[in-house]
């Protein structure tokens, strides 16, 4: 990215300006995106562990295959799930507060005696399902924006801020040789100025001579 910028005062004054945000901001984003690294890094543990707690439930489910074949599945539905948000190295993620489970009324005298512990079994099937699909979500927000933290954390440390100093040090240079060819120039001028003065001074004499 070029940096633009005019040979003056007022350009280098704006440029320096620019740098020193730059320089402030830098550190507070390099410790953001640490933060995101370590937040990353536990959201996607904490994803591979829901996913494997979902596995072995549902393996332990499939172990009761000959029971299930009596349960009726169209009792139990999901009445309500509770949402909150939390903000998490400063990036909000949502979060499961609560699960709330439909259950339909059946009859207590024909229904096999283990389908109290059926329901319940749905009921923490479906919210680790559920705590799975959030972690899941929680983890791209995060990792989005951690991406999207380090491109600028590079844009200032390997592009803007070498580039507004190149800047300054070109202006500084062109103001230095431009502040030194009119010391050489008013010196030049000075002495030809006095060697008119001379001139003239030595005319004049000869001329009263």
């Amino acid at each position: 990215m070029a940096i633009k910028f005019q040979y003056n005062k007022t350009s280098l004054q704006q440029l320096e300006k620019n740098l020193k945000m730059r320089q402030r901001t830098l550190p507070i984003i390099k410790n953001k995106e640490s933060a995101l690294r370590v937040e990353v890094k536990r959201c996607k543990e904490e994803v591979e562990a829901l996913a494997a707690e979902l596995e072995q439930r549902i393996n332990a489910c499939n172990r009761m295959f000959a029971l299930w074949n009596e349960f009726d599945p169209s009792i139990v539905s999901i009445d309500n799930v509770e949402v909150g948000t939390k903000k998490v190295a400063g990036v909000k993620v949502p979060v499961l507060l609560d699960l709330k489970l439909k259950v339909a009324r059946f009859s207590m005298f024909t229904a096999p005696k283990w389908y109290y512990d059926g329901i319940e079994m749905m009921r923490q099937l479906a919210k680790v399902a559920i705590e799975h699909e959030f972690g899941k979500v929680r983890l791209q927000l995060l990792d989005h924006t951690r991406r999207k933290t380090t491109q600028k954390v590079n844009l200032f440390e390997k592009v803007q801020i070498p580039g507004y100093q190149d800047a300054i040090r070109k202006i500084k240079r062109f103001m230095e040789d431009e502040e030194n060819l009119s010391k050489s120039s008013q010196k030049i001028l000075k002495t030809l100025q006095e060697k008119r003065k001379k001139v003239a001074e030595a005319a004049g004499k000869e001329a009263v001579a």
